[in-house]
């Protein structure tokens, strides 16, 4: 114990503080009987036992500075019945703590969970905070690209960098490497103007993982929701490569939202190990069953659920949000499992949980982008449409009906109407935008858009779980034959499969989100669920682009983005039912140039649709998406042009040239034969346009 009195701190500000003389030091606890700061240096520890007031326990040291190290041991009643988990032999890691020594190592001094407490101490095998100070920047403004202007591209840190050629091998998997020249110029060929990153909070592996000698690849298994994990940074408490990442993105136009899961920790069910919360005040942080405290409830499938109905608990979420906003300069947030932050006390969603109004009323908070996975796996977990005003959800409906149409499934072509424009169905109500669906044909779970078309069954032995894990709806067609093939007409069939479904996503309503990889035909080897595959299985494979078909599908992805922000049809700020949206016209007609009645919708056996885009303004022709999702080629007839003007093909997607940013002639006819399961996006263009 060390004979430096220790001050009293701040309790208002709970973390560790330096306020450029000392440090204040503050931890949240309402069970605990005492507290110690734990501080250490050249391998020494030194004790300090804090004050208490408002179930904050709290200290000030004169002279502690940036780069400390330090941790908590929390002293109180030992009863696993009860809920209780405290053991002094535990060092505890700051829930605040912004930066760590580095990354957790696995021992079995974490797991604590015997009728006695553990003797043995664990402080040799478990990483410490670091106090912190970050560099000031010269303030810029925020880019705030508007929800009808942004290209989501979801991509994993390390994986996407980790096989890049053109990055220095230093960089290669680290926050540096995505700052990197040629990840940005890739970036910005695509038209992204927002990565949406996998989690990087620090996370733990779970246990039944390291059996298998296997790691928790995306990270979605946090144990801090401040501090980067240290596998992405060059030194561990380097955070300001982080800051510095964001900066360059945001240089170039990119926004940077993260992927954040505040539902669970790593911590696990009682039998899991004890790193944090659950040693500090288990009760408190997280929800247990109503007279059963020594379990708990487990909406996020992974042991434990966040008691975020708790004020200290919303404070921890909302702290640690304001702080990746302003002190990291982040953009947006994707909140991980949704359904289960905005559960009440009954455990029943509500759109006016406690955090959603915390969020929503925060000046800060409720400006950046928001982004929900509206479902969980507890009762009434599917929550899709249901979210607040304001709030973007991922849109489960328009990948499954997208996916569904193009492999063949006869189920009537009313799905398909909703989902081009922004699924009203869904989100039509409470005076929502016709920006509130994230778009999406892929993403982390699931296959990548090259497996899709090649795989028919997931292959996910690899997992060690028998080939159990994994949805096994998938919506996937091989073409024919399991997996890669050297036959050049199925290769050339699942080419054109995934043009169509990357066209229609671009040319849909709502805000559209790429899986990183899929522009060059990344593949996972049929493996759908490579959250434990920290292996070449899970990181792009960049060396694929020397292939030419997947040049020219990455060619043709661009030629995709470029068109998109060309055309105004299918980029509208507008609410669903306003009379700005209604001057936009969306005319379903048939292949005969009919309009559709309820009759062709209803029919299971049609597949072609045209659908006709027109806008009063004088400078903007109309736009026709035609959809031939039959298998033989079919015969289209369009409205005659304005006067003045023929129609004009910008995508085939059966005529790969498109890839190369060419067109075809203005049509001398109002009859467009289009292949077998394709899609064509055409515009009226001016006769003598050369």
């Amino acid at each position: 114990m060390s004979t430096q009195k220790i001050l009293p701190g701040d309790l208002f500000t709970i973390g560790a503080h330096w306020d450029g003389e000392g440090t204040h030091f503050s931890l949240f606890s309402a069970h605990a009987e005492a507290v110690e700061l734990c501080l250490f240096n050249n391998g020494k520890e030194h004790r300090y036992p804090l004050y208490q007031e408002n179930q904050i326990w709290h200290g000030y040291l004169p002279g502690i500075s940036p780069g400390q190290q330090y941790g908590y041991r929390v002293h109180g009643v030992w009863d696993p019945q009860q809920g209780l988990f405290f053991n002094a032999n535990n060092l505890l890691i700051d829930p605040y703590a912004k930066a760590l020594s580095g990354s957790l190592q696995h021992h079995q001094s974490h797991y604590d969970c015997g009728e006695a407490p553990r003797n043995s101490d664990n402080q040799q095998w478990i990483p410490k905070g670091v106090v912190t100070a970050t560099k000031p920047l010269s303030k810029t403004p925020k880019l705030e690209t508007p929800w009808h202007e942004t290209l989501l591209y979801e991509l994993h840190v390390k994986g996407f960098t980790q096989q890049h050629p053109d990055i220095p091998a230093s960089r290669r998997g680290r926050f540096q490497g995505l700052a990197s020249a040629p990840v940005i110029k890739h970036l910005k060929a695509l038209g992204v103007t927002a990565v949406e990153l996998l989690p990087v909070f620090a996370f733990a592996d779970e246990q039944h993982l390291q059996q298998h000698n296997l790691t928790n690849y995306w990270g979605y298994n946090p144990f801090n929701f401040f501090a980067p994990d240290p596998r992405y940074l060059n030194q561990p408490t380097a955070i300001q490569e982080f800051r510095n990442m964001v900066r360059k993105l945001h240089d170039a136009g990119i926004e940077v939202i993260l992927d954040v899961v505040f539902n669970h920790s790593g911590e696990g069910d009682a039998l899991g190990p004890t790193l944090s919360l659950k040693g500090i005040d288990n009760l408190s942080y997280y929800r247990h069953p109503d007279g059963h405290p020594d379990q708990y409830i487990n909406d996020a499938g992974c042991g434990n659920t966040l008691n975020l109905s708790h004020p200290r608990v919303i404070q921890l979420v909302t702290d640690s949000l304001r702080y990746w906003s302003q002190e990291m300069e982040v953009d947006g947030f994707r909140f991980d499992l949704a359904t289960t932050l905005a559960r009440n006390e009954s455990n029943q969603y509500t759109q006016h949980s406690a955090l959603l109004a915390a969020i929503q009323q925060d000046s800060i908070l409720s400006r950046q982008k928001l982004i929900a996975e509206p479902w969980d796996l507890g009762t009434n977990g599917y929550q899709t449409g249901n979210f607040p005003s304001g709030w973007r959800e991922w849109n489960d409906s328009f990948r499954d009906d997208l996916r569904a149409f193009w492999n063949g499934d006869n189920n009537g072509l009313g799905s398909l109407g909703q989902r081009l424009t922004a699924s009203e169905d869904l989100f039509g109500d409470r005076g929502r935008t016709l920006q509130s669906s994230i778009n999406f044909i892929t993403a982390h779970d699931g296959f990548t858009l090259h497996d899709l078309v090649s795989y028919e069954q997931k292959h996910n032995l690899d997992n060690g779980e028998d080939n159990r894990d994994g949805t096994n709806h998938n919506l996937s067609c091989n073409h024919g034959v399991e997996g890669e093939t050297d036959n050049g007409e199925i290769n050339f069939y699942r080419n054109q499969h995934k043009r169509n479904l990357l066209t229609t996503l671009f040319f849909s309503q709502g805000v559209p989100m790429l899986l990183s990889g899929d522009e060059m035909g990344n593949s996972q080897q049929g493996n759908n669920n490579s959250y434990c595959q920290d292996t070449t299985m899970s990181w792009i494979d960049w060396s694929r682009l020397k292939q030419p078909e997947n040049q020219s599908l990455l060619e043709y992805v661009c030629h995709l983005s470029k068109i998109r922000n060309q055309i105004p049809h299918f980029q509208l700020h507008h609410l669903f039912h306003s009379s700005q949206y209604r001057k936009i016209h969306f005319n379903w007609l048939t292949q005969e140039g009919i309009l559709m009645e309820p009759h062709h919708w209803n029919d299971p056996l049609s597949k072609t649709l045209i659908m006709l885009c027109c806008t009063p303004a004088p400078d903007t022709g109309k736009v026709a998406l035609i959809i031939n999702g039959s298998h033989t080629q079919q015969q289209f007839k369009l409205p005659s042009p304005t006067q003045e003007k023929q129609w004009k093909t910008l995508i085939d997607s059966a005529n790969p040239r498109h890839s190369n940013h060419s067109f075809d002639p203005p049509s001398s006819s109002n009859n467009i034969l289009l292949r077998a399961e394709s899609i064509a996006l055409l515009q009226e263009s001016v006769i003598d346009e050369p």
